[in-house]
C-alpha cells in the first residue's frame, strides 16, 4: 500500500500547515478558510461567493491585471471555489515558482482592497453566473433540495445567493466579511510539491507571518432537523430531473464510513454500481443517475439523482425507491461487501493519484479535524465496517419516512 506521511507544523502567529513531499515538476499551494455560506449573517447570503470572486481584483500594491497574469505569465493557475463550510484560494505552478506563488496567495488573502470599479464589474459577472444556473435544471435541483432540506438554517442557502443579494452589495461588506474570517486560526495552508520543509517554512513564515490573528472561530449554528417534502414543480426543458434523499452522518460521526459505503454501492462512480445497472444498463430509463453523500461538520445530507424522460420517471423511482430497500432488509453476502470495500479503496487511491485534488484534501481535513488520517487508518475504518452495521445504517437514512423527493416536470410551454 502506498502511503503517503504529510506533515504537519505551524507558523509563529499560530497559522497551521500541512506539508507532503512529493517530486514532481508540478507543486500546489492552496489557503483554506472556515467560512462559506453557512457562516453568512441575515442579509449576507451570497457574500462568501462573492468574495471569492472580488478578492482577485485588486491589493493594495496590485491591480486585477497583475494578480490574474502573476502566475499565469509562467504557465501556473490561479483558482478558488466557495462552498458552504469553506473557502478556498489555490495554486498549481512549476516547483521553481514556489516563492512567487506564496507571495501572491499571501498578497491576495492579506490585502486584498476590493477597488469599487472593479467589484461593480464583478457583480454583472455573477449575475450571469446565476442566470447560467438557473438556465440549468439539473444543477438548480440540487440547491433547491437542500434550500428545502435544511429550511430557515444557512445550510439551506444558496451559495450563488440572489440577483437583488449580490446587487446590495458594498465594499465594506467584504472587508468585514475578511475581518471576520481571514485570520491565522481560521484557516490553514496545505502544500503538495518538490520542496524541502524547512525551505517552505521560511517562505510561508515570510509571506503569512503577518497574518492577523482572530478573536473566536464561528459559532456553528446547530440544525434541527424540519419535515420531509415531496414536491413537484414545472421547471425542466426536455427532461424530467429528481432527487430523491435526506439527511445522512456529518464529518464526526462513526456512522460516515458506512454511509460512504452504502452510497457508493448505490450509485457511486463505478459502472456497476446498482442504479446504473438496474436503470441505466438494464431498463435504459436514464443515461446519469448518480449517488452522493455530503457530509458537513454537524449533519450530512445523501442524495440520487437521475433525469429522464417524462414517460421513465415513475418506473425509475419506483426502481430507486426498490434498490433503498434492498440495503435496508437484505444484508450483503461476505463476497459482496468484500467487494464493495475494496472497489472504495479503490476510489480513494484514484483521487489520491491527482496532486491537486490531494492538496485540497490535506487541507480540508487540517481545518476540520486538526489532523490528518493516514491511508491505512482509512482503510482500516472501512475493513471493520460489517454487514450488521450497514444494515442498520440504511435503516436509519434509507428509511421511507426519513428520505424526500424533489422533481422538476417538463414545462408546459416546453416544445
Amino acid at each position: 500500500m502506498y502511503e503517503i506521511q504529510p506533515q504537519l507544523f505551524q507558523l509563529s502567529n499560530g497559522l497551521r500547515v500541512v506539508y507532503l513531499h512529493s517530486p514532481a515538476q508540478v507543486a500546489h499551494l492552496g489557503v483554506t478558510v472556515l467560512s462559506g455560506s453557512r457562516f453568512e449573517k441575515d442579509g449576507e447570503d451570497g457574500l462568501a461567493h462573492f468574495l471569492e470572486h472580488s478578492i482577485f481584483k485588486g491589493t493594495s500594491k496590485r491591480k486585477a491585471f497583475h494578480i490574474l497574469s502573476r502566475l499565469d505569465s509562467v504557465g501556473g493557475e490561479l483558482n478558488a471555489y466557495t462552498a458552504k463550510e469553506e473557502i478556498c484560494v489555490y495554486a498549481s505552478f512549476t516547483k521553481e515558482h514556489i516563492a512567487r506563488a506564496s507571495e501572491l496567495l499571501a498578497d491576495i488573502i492579506l490585502n486584498s482592497n476590493f477597488p469599487i470599479k472593479e467589484i461593480t464589474k464583478e457583480k454583472e459577472i455573477i449575475l450571469d453566473e446565476i442566470n447560467s444556473y438557473l438556465d440549468s435544471p439539473s444543477d438548480k435541483i440540487f440547491d433547491d433540495f437542500e434550500s428545502y432540506l435544511f429550511d430557515g438554517h444557512t445550510l439551506g442557502n444558496n451559495i450563488l445567493g440572489t440577483k437583488d443579494r449580490v446587487q446590495s452589495f458594498k465594499r465594506e461588506d467584504l472587508m468585514d466579511y475578511v475581518k471576520r474570517f481571514f485570520t491565522s486560526d481560521n484557516m490553514v495552508i496545505s502544500f503538495v510539491g518538490d520542496l524541502s520543509q524547512g525551505k517552505l517554512e521560511k517562505i510561508l513564515e515570510e509571506d503569512f507571518g503577518n497574518c492577523p490573528t482572530g478573536e473566536h472561530i464561528p459559532l456553528i449554528e446547530k440544525f434541527v432537523p424540519r419535515k420531509t417534502f415531496h414536491i413537484r414543480s414545472k421547471e425542466a426543458n426536455y427532461q424530467v430531473h429528481a432527487i430523491v434523499g435526506g439527511l445522512a452522518p456529518s464529518y464526526k460521526e462513526e456512522a460516515r464510513r458506512g454511509m460512504t459505503l452504502l452510497t457508493n454501492i448505490l450509485g457511486g462512480p463505478a459502472l456497476n454500481s446498482r442504479l446504473t445497472l438496474s436503470i441505466r444498463e438494464k431498463y435504459g430509463y436514464s443515461y446519469n443517475v448518480e449517488a452522493n453523500y455530503t457530509p458537513y461538520v454537524d449533519t450530512g445530507f445523501w442524495s440520487v439523482y437521475l433525469g429522464t424522460d417524462p414517460k421513465y420517471i415513475d418506473k425509475s423511482l419506483s426502481l430507486i425507491r426498490k434498490e433503498l430497500k434492498l440495503l435496508r432488509t437484505k444484508k450483503l453476502g461476505v463476497l459482496q461487501l468484500n467487494r464493495a470495500k475494496e472497489q472504495l479503496k479503490g476510489h480513494l487511491a484514484l483521487g489520491m493519484d491527482s496532486n491537486s485534488g490531494l492538496m485540497l484534501g490535506l487541507g480540508k481535513s487540517l481545518l476540520l479535524f486538526n489532523q490528518i488520517d493516514t491511508i491505512q487508518e482509512i482503510y482500516q475504518g472501512i475493513d471493520k465496517l460489517t454487514e450488521n452495521e450497514l444494515i442498520e445504517i440504511a435503516n436509519i437514512y434509507f428509511s421511507d419516512e426519513n428520505y424526500s423527493e424533489l422533481i422538476f416536470d417538463i414545462a408546459e410551454n416546453t416544445h
